[in-house]
Formats: structure tokens, sequence, C-alpha cells
């Protein structure tokens, strides 16, 4: 019996074909670990406000992927000496990099666990993926947590210009149809080389990172940080607390066993490297759980959990105000007001009245840099080589501040009207 093709080929939407280059790459895709990612979306509930954004961390991971190996071929015409294990290795950190990810993603990563991020959760999984195929992913884990003596490597993974921003700026302006997410991807990595092994960017590439940046900062204030946006998975947000109050009030609630673990417990990082349960349990976690129970809950004796949960699944959503300055106190409690009207008691306004802020800055140079290398050999930042103004100015965080409520509301519950 013929063994198995594992180098594959598979059609990108965004660039056309890509090659899953060796074995050891195909059997993590083919990982219930990684699979687990068809099932969570790459841009949480944003599809409510762009109906295209249905793409997955799947898609994503691969995408990303496939510009590691891109990169890599560049450096190597380059004449930086790059071995075939490094090379599958970076694919590999790269692949990997979102697999800690849980159901909607960056919405829920405050709600299911205590201070625990998804690049904790990644290099925990990647850890036992490492014990399950004996030792074969240790440098794509150095590369990941920084530790390798190559730093590019690393920066290639996660930094400011890293395959994992390339990637996702491209395929979510794809999906959601918002044309300024394009970068010219293929063209920066073009420009990528290494000086005593630290990544740059040569002199002519510096148009092309000035759009990039330019890309980031639309996308995250037209798409990532829509205000719709915001208003949804505050929505979301709002129905995980009161079911996870209810279940620690000793109510009965519905939810499959793993999504229950977490909503009962809080589980930190030091549960979570302690009980295997709980990385058991995470890893069947995605977004068909949430939906399953929303639908579920939706139709709960509780109030206020059937009310945010109607209102989501039929995207009733709350109304939102944005800000650059803190908003008002007369204006939050004359909010307040409408609200006890409606019927609802101090402990429910919360569900129904949600303030926050989002900030965002497109370039952080006190972080990872980008540098250029100019054609004397000099290493500069991408802020001292752009002869644009407003490179600095997107070095500024921009924060704003909302408000969201539940408008017109006729009461809650079943006799909820519109």
């Amino acid at each position: 019996m013929s063994a198995p093709n594992k180098k594959k080929i598979l059609n990108d939407p965004v660039y056309g074909f890509i090659t899953i280059p060796t074995e050891l790459l195909f059997d993590l895709v083919e990982h219930p670990y990684f699979q687990r990612l068809r099932r969570i979306k790459q841009m949480g509930l944003a599809d409510y406000i762009y109906p295209g954004a249905l793409h997955t961390r799947f898609h994503h991971a691969l995408g990303a992927m496939h510009l590691m190996g891109q990169a890599m071929q560049t450096l190597q015409s380059k004449g930086h000496r790059i071995s075939d294990a490094e090379c599958e290795a970076a694919q590999i950190a790269i692949l990997l990099h979102d697999i800690g990810h849980g159901p909607f993603s960056h919405v829920l990563e405050c709600c299911l666990l205590d201070s625990v991020s998804h690049e904790d959760i990644s290099l925990i999984l990647m850890h036992e993926l490492n014990q399950q195929f004996d030792g074969r992913l240790s440098l794509a884990i150095r590369m990941f947590d920084g530790t390798y003596e190559r730093p590019f490597f690393h920066q290639l993974t996660s930094s400011q210009l890293d395959m994992d921003r390339m990637d996702y700026l491209n395929r979510d302006g794809y999906y959601t149809g918002v044309a300024e997410g394009a970068i010219g991807a293929d063209r920066i990595i073009k420009m990528l080389d290494l000086v005593d092994d630290q990544l740059v960017v040569e002199e002519k590439g510096v148009l092309s990172i000035e759009n990039f940046l330019n890309a980031r900062r639309l996308m995250y204030w037209q798409v990532y940080l829509h205000k719709t946006s915001i208003c949804c998975e505050s929505m979301l947000v709002q129905i995980l607390r009161r079911a996870r109050f209810l279940i620690r009030q000793g109510e009965r609630v519905f939810a499959p066993d793993a999504f229950y673990l977490f909503l009962h417990d809080s589980v930190t990082m030091d549960a979570f490297r302690s009980d295997r349960n709980y990385l058991n349990a995470f890893t069947q976690l995605d977004d068909h759980d949430i939906w399953s129970c929303i639908k579920q809950w939706s139709l709960h004796d509780d109030p206020v959990l059937s009310t945010v949960s109607q209102m989501l699944l039929n995207r009733r959503l709350f109304k939102i105000m944005l800000s650059t300055e803190p908003f008002a106190g007369e204006l939050v409690r004359e909010l307040e007001d409408q609200l006890h009207r409606s019927g609802l008691s101090d402990d429910e306004l919360s569900y129904f009245l949600v303030e926050g802020q989002a900030t965002n800055a497109a370039y952080m140079p006190s972080g990872d840099r980008i540098n250029i290398k100019l054609k004397s050999g000099k290493v500069i930042d991408i802020a001292d080589a752009s002869d644009l103004s407003n490179i600095q100015v997107l070095t500024n965080i921009v924060r704003r501040y909302y408000v969201c409520w539940a408008k017109d509301l006729k009461g809650i519950g079943k006799s909820v009207s519109w």
C-alpha cells in the first residue's frame, strides 16, 4: 500500500495556489487542534457589518504560513544562510501562532479565562504538540517565544511587520470588500533583508511600508473597531456575563460540558497549566458552541439573558455613541433613566448600558521597530526614513470612548417589542 501524499497544494482566494511543503506541516494541519480553527471565524461578529467576513482562523493561518515560505525564499536569495530545518520551523511557528484562540477570538478572551491570553495558550498547545511529535517542534517553539539566537525568525512571527499582520490585512480586506486593506505583501516581502540577523526593509520599500501602516490604521477604524462591531461585541460579552452570573447563582443554564466548565470556574494561567481538564475542554470549544447556547438562552426564563440573546440573534443591536472625550455624567444618567423607565432594575441595568474605550496606534516605535536599510548600509527607523509627516502621526495612540445601550426597550424577556 503506497504512502499518502502529504505535499498538498491548496487553492486560496487571496494568493492563488499555496503549498503545504513538508510532511510535518501537513500532519500539523491535519491535527484536531488545528482543524478546530475551521470553526472559529477570523473576525468574530464582523459579518454583522460586512456580510462577506466569514473566513476562519484556519484560512488565516495557512495564508501566514504561505507568506513565511515566501519570506524564507527571499532571504535565502539574498545570500543569507537559512537551513531547511529553520525554514520548516519558521513556517510551523506562524502556522500555529493562533492555535490558542478561543471562540470568537479576541472578543471573548476576557470572558472565558482570567488574564490568560491566546498567545499563552498557543504556547501551551505547541508544547503539547511537541510531545506528540517527539520533539520536532522544539525549534519552532524557540522562534515563537523569542528564545532562538537568530531574532529575525521571531520578528517574522510576531512584530510590527510580521507575516501574521500581512496576511490578516490582505485577507480581511478581501473578505470585507474594504479595498484599503490591500498592502502589497509580495512587494514588502521582496524588500526584506537582514542586518546582524535583525529584520530590515530595503530603502526602496519605504513607500510599501507607508502603505502598510496606513492600511492598518484604516482597517482598524473602518473594520476592527467599527462602531457596530464594538456594539455587537459588547452585547456578546454581556450575554456571557449574565450566563456566568446565573450559573454561579445555582441557576440551570444550558451549555455543553466543555463550555460550562469555563462559565462555572474562574480559570487562571496556573489552573490552566496544572489541570489538564481545562486544556482538554478548551480544545473542544469553537464558535458553534457559543451560538448554540445563545439560541437556547434566547428562550431562558431569565429575562435579561433571553432578551439580549434574542436581540443579538435577530440583529436588534444596541445603539452606540462614540467620542474623543469621556462622556459627561449627565448623558449617562439620562440613559440610565430611560432604561429604568423601561422596567429595568439597578441590577439589570449594566447588561443594557455599556461604557468603554477603544484604542489603536498604527505604529509603535517604542516596541519592535520597523527598520529601513539605506543604500549606504545605515539602518534607521521607518518614522525617520519616511518623508511623510503622517508617519509620525501614526505613532500616536488614538482613543475613542463609547457608550452603547438598548434603545426603545419596552420590557424584557418574551414581552420585548420593537
